[in-house]
């Protein structure tokens, strides 16, 4: 399994970007996954986490401005990250549980690449 985060930019304080997290391959099925972040000299946090039945958590941080949502349909979970400020600016990843089946069953977590949010005017 593969996930793919995209959707990162340059974006003005206040603006918005919509980040994706595309999982990919044979015989899987996508449970949790999470958002992180991680800024220049910080440690990585938590942003936002959807389970695999749409259950939502945020960090206090970005509450009421970024919102997580899930497509099963499309293995996809978004997070719509919106009134950006300067302090959002980070590398964002997401990591997922992946449950997948073959000979065998696994439970796994994947982690995707980061993209690069910078907010800034």
């Amino acid at each position: 399994v593969q996930l793919q985060a995209s959707g990162g930019g340059l974006v003005q304080p206040g603006g918005s970007l919509r980040l994706s997290c595309v999982a990919s391959g044979r015989s899987f099925r996508l449970d949790d996954v999470d958002w992180y972040r991680q800024a220049p000299g910080k440690q990585r946090e938590l942003v936002a986490g959807v389970t695999s039945g749409g259950s939502t958590n945020y960090a206090d941080s970005v509450k009421g401005r970024f919102t997580i949502t899930r497509d099963n349909a499309k293995n996809t979970v978004y997070l719509q990250l919106n009134s950006l400020k300067l302090e959002d600016t980070a590398i964002y990843t997401c990591a997922a549980a992946v449950v997948e089946w073959g000979d065998t069953i696994v439970a796994a977590r994947y982690w995707g690449q980061g993209t690069q949010v910078t907010v800034s005017s």
